[in-house]
């Protein structure tokens, strides 16, 4: 609710348009396919228990030629083709991630050198909220600067972090990656509308890998205490997720005065279909506006949003002109909403 975590959040979006707009986008789908039944049989789980309690019949799995970046690369080099824009005109590229291809360096160092970029390039690691903060970073910079074209791209492996057989992770994250190029243009009533980010730190644990960093590096004692992999306390993640999402909705709407029944589509991170449901239900909002892709991508994290707005687009369920709303919600605890102009 707001007056937990209004407080938290110091965002200062206005009206005032940004003339960045999404020209086009891209995808990268690992091939090997993950199904319910096969996760049934390794977690010894009921048919139907999978689906009941995520909204999940598969999702995509990493093969051993794959990693974040060859999929960040993959389907920034499809949104540049859709383009028709060449890799010298790229002014920036953003690799939003939770599972970087490596500590050192940066994810995006391997997508543009893949690409043969010689741009700023620079990873943003917000969880699932990390494509709506790469989305507003690379606006920002493109608006104040001479810049015409940048690449965003959600990417993640979390078949690489999770735990095969922790049933409250192994049976709903996916691997994906999806990237928009956004371009500058003198449209000032396209692209960005208004926007709310936050973090509520005192949350930070509720989803979290312990090992692995500076604080507790990785050695052999925290490999057998399974430190490397991810964990999430998904019960007091919901409790958090519904009233959030619909609060940072709610203040980013009014930032726009724009009404609910305005928007076209409400693309949200592809959490879990519970969540999904009643944050539409709390907004009052007709599920047939919500597009999901959960049920066949399972969560991927920061590529959800961008792989369901590419769906969205590419099915013509979002058109030019139509008000769309972006929302995630992700580990830290963080939260972020967009408007945007198709």
């Amino acid at each position: 609710p707001d007056h937990l975590y209004g407080h938290l959040n110091h965002s200062h979006a206005t009206r005032a348009s940004m003339s960045v707009r999404i020209a086009s986008w891209g995808t990268a789908i690992p091939a090997r396919v993950l199904t319910n039944p096969e996760l049934n049989q390794r977690l010894d789980l009921q048919p139907g228990w999978i689906e009941d309690r995520t909204g999940v019949t598969a999702r995509h799995i990493a093969g051993c030629h794959d990693s974040t970046a060859t999929l960040a690369a993959s389907a920034a080099r499809d949104a540049l083709s859709h383009a028709r824009v060449e890799p010298n005109e790229i002014d920036l590229l953003i690799v939003a991630t939770t599972t970087p291809e490596q500590p050192i360096p940066s994810t995006a160092a391997f997508v543009a050198g893949d690409l043969d970029l010689h741009c700023g390039s620079f990873d943003v690691n917000a969880a699932c909220t990390g494509f709506v903060a790469a989305f507003l970073a690379a606006t920002a910079m493109l608006t104040a600067s001479a810049g015409h074209h940048a690449l965003v791209v959600g990417a993640e492996t979390f078949s690489r972090i999770v735990n095969p057989h922790d049933r409250s992770t192994a049976v709903i994250f996916g691997d994906a990656a999806a990237a928009v190029m956004l371009e500058r243009i003198p449209d000032a009533d396209s692209g960005l509308l208004a926007w709310d980010l936050g973090c509520d730190p005192r949350l930070r644990r509720l989803v979290e890998v312990v090992a692995g960093g500076s604080h507790q590096p990785t050695t052999t004692d925290s490999l057998r205490a399974g430190s490397n992999y991810l964990r999430m306390s998904g019960r007091q993640v919901f409790e958090f997720a519904v009233p959030t999402l619909i609060g940072s909705v709610r203040r980013t709407l009014c930032r726009a005065g724009v009404e609910l029944d305005e928007i076209a589509a409400f693309v949200p991170h592809q959490a879990n279909a519970r969540i999904l449901e009643q944050v539409a239900d709390g907004l009052g909002l007709d599920r047939t506006r919500v597009v999901v892709n959960l049920d066949r991508f399972g969560n991927t994290a920061a590529a959800s949003i961008p792989l369901a707005l590419a769906e969205a687009a590419d099915d013509h369920t979002i058109v030019p002109g139509d008000l769309v709303l972006i929302a995630a919600v992700g580990a830290g605890m963080t939260w972020g909403c967009l408007l945007i102009r198709w």
